[in-house]
C-alpha cells in the first residue's frame, strides 16, 4: 500500500528504454573538471607572475633587466628610468638611466637663469615653461599626458639632448595648474619617481620690481619693438632697467604676504616627494649650491654657464620710482629686511 502511494509505477514505465540523461551528466562532469583545472593553472600563473605581454612591453622589461646595475642601491631604483622614445632610438645610450625632475618656481625668481645653467650640462634636458600654454593644463588628464611625453623623451625642444640624456625635466610655475592640481601631481611624481627642485626668491620686493618691469615691457616692447623676458647683453639689460615702476603701497604688504604664502604652501605640499629647496640669492653667491643640485640629480659635476645678463643690478632705491613711500610702508614690518638687502641680488 505504501509502495503504491509513493511510486506510482505503471506498466508503461517499466518497459521504457534506458534514460538518455547519463551522457549529459558525463559531459557536465568533464566540463567541470576542465573548469577546475583552468582555475588551478591560472592561479599558478598569477603566483609565478607569468603574464602575456606585447612585444613592446617585453622589450621594455628585457631592457630594464639587461641594464640593471647591481651596484645601485635599492632605494635609488625608483628614480632611475630607461625610456624608449617613439620618435628615435637611444642607441648606445639605451642603458644610460634617466632621472626625472621638475623645477617648481614663481615668475621672476631666477628660474629662467637657473634652467639655462642646468641645460649647459651635457646630460641635462630641461624643456622650459611647458605649461604656460593653457591647453596643456586644462585638467589633470592633459597635464599627465604632457608629462608622460616629456619623461618618455618624446618632447622636442632646443634643450633636448636625445640619446644620452641622463636627466630630463621642465620648468613649472605655481600658477600654471600646479597648485590647483597639486594632490594629483604629487601622486604622479611619487609614482613615476620625479624629483622636485623648488626654487624661490628670498627678497620678494626685488621679485615684485622684476614682475612689474617685465609686465611694462610686454606693452612697451622697449628693445626694438620686441618684448624680452631675459636678455643676453648688458646693453639690453640697461635699456630695460631704465623703467622704474611705481609700487602701490596700499597693496604692497598684502601682495608680499600672498607671495610668501604661495611659496610656503608649495613647500608643504611637495615635502612628501623627493625634493630639494633652493633660493636664488644662494645660487648667486655660492657656486657650490649648483653642485648640490647636480649631486641631487646624481649627475657628474661640471662647470655650468649661462648667457643670461641680470637686468636689475642696482640698489632698490634706484629702481623704484616712489622709493620713499615704499620704504615707509615696509619700515617696522616683517618685510623690512627687504629694504636693505644686498643690491647685487
Amino acid at each position: 500500500m505504501v509502495v503504491d502511494d509513493c511510486c506510482f509505477f505503471n506498466k508503461d514505465s517499466l518497459v521504457t528504454k534506458p534514460s538518455k540523461k547519463y551522457p549529459l551528466v558525463l559531459w557536465m562532469a568533464i566540463l567541470g573538471l576542465i573548469m577546475i583545472s583552468g582555475v588551478y593553472i591560472f592561479s599558478l600563473c598569477l603566483k609565478l607572475r607569468v603574464f602575456v605581454v606585447t612585444p613592446n612591453q617585453w622589450k621594455g622589461k628585457a631592457t630594464k633587466q639587461t641594464c640593471h646595475d647591481l651596484r645601485i642601491p635599492q632605494s635609488e631604483l625608483r628614480y632611475m628610468h630607461y625610456p624608449e622614445p617613439t620618435t628615435y632610438s637611444r642607441k648606445e645610450c639605451t642603458c644610460t638611466p634617466v632621472r626625472f625632475f621638475a623645477i617648481l618656481s614663481m615668475q621672476r625668481s631666477g628660474s629662467g637663469w637657473f634652467e639655462t645653467l642646468l641645460n649647459s650640462h651635457v646630460n641635462v634636458s630641461s624643456n622650459g615653461e611647458i605649461f604656460s600654454v593653457k591647453e596643456r593644463r586644462v585638467n589633470i588628464s592633459s597635464i599627465t599626458e604632457t608629462l608622460d611625453k616629456v619623461y618618455n623623451l618624446d618632447w622636442y625642444s632646443s634643450a633636448s639632448k636625445n640619446e644620452c640624456t641622463a636627466a630630463v625635466g621642465l620648468k613649472w610655475m605655481l600658477n600654471q595648474g600646479l597648485m590647483q592640481h597639486h594632490k594629483e601631481i604629487i601622486k604622479y611624481f611619487n609614482k613615476r619617481g620625479v624629483s622636485a627642485i623648488l626654487l624661490f626668491r628670498r627678497n620678494l620686493l626685488r621679485r615684485l620690481v622684476s614682475v612689474l618691469a617685465n609686465s611694462h615691457d610686454r606693452n612697451a616692447k622697449q628693445l626694438n619693438g620686441t618684448h624680452k623676458a631675459h636678455v643676453h647683453s648688458k646693453n639690453e639689460a640697461d635699456v630695460l632697467a631704465r623703467y622704474k615702476p611705481t609700487i602701490n603701497t596700499t597693496l604692497l604688504i598684502p601682495e608680499l604676504k600672498l607671495t610668501d604664502k604661495w611659496g610656503a604652501d608649495a613647500l608643504e605640499h611637495f615635502k612628501s616627494t623627493r625634493h630639494i629647496r633652493l633660493y636664488y640669492e644662494d645660487l648667486v653667491h655660492n657656486s657650490t649650491k649648483l653642485m648640490d643640485v647636480l649631486d641631487f640629480l646624481r649627475l657628474p659635476q661640471q662647470m655650468l654657464s649661462s648667457r643670461h645678463v641680470k637686468i636689475h643690478s642696482k640698489s632698490l632705491s634706484d629702481q623704484i620710482e616712489n622709493w620713499d613711500a615704499v620704504y615707509t610702508a615696509l619700515k617696522g614690518t616683517e618685510y623690512e629686511s627687504f629694504l636693505n638687502a644686498d643690491y647685487q641680488i
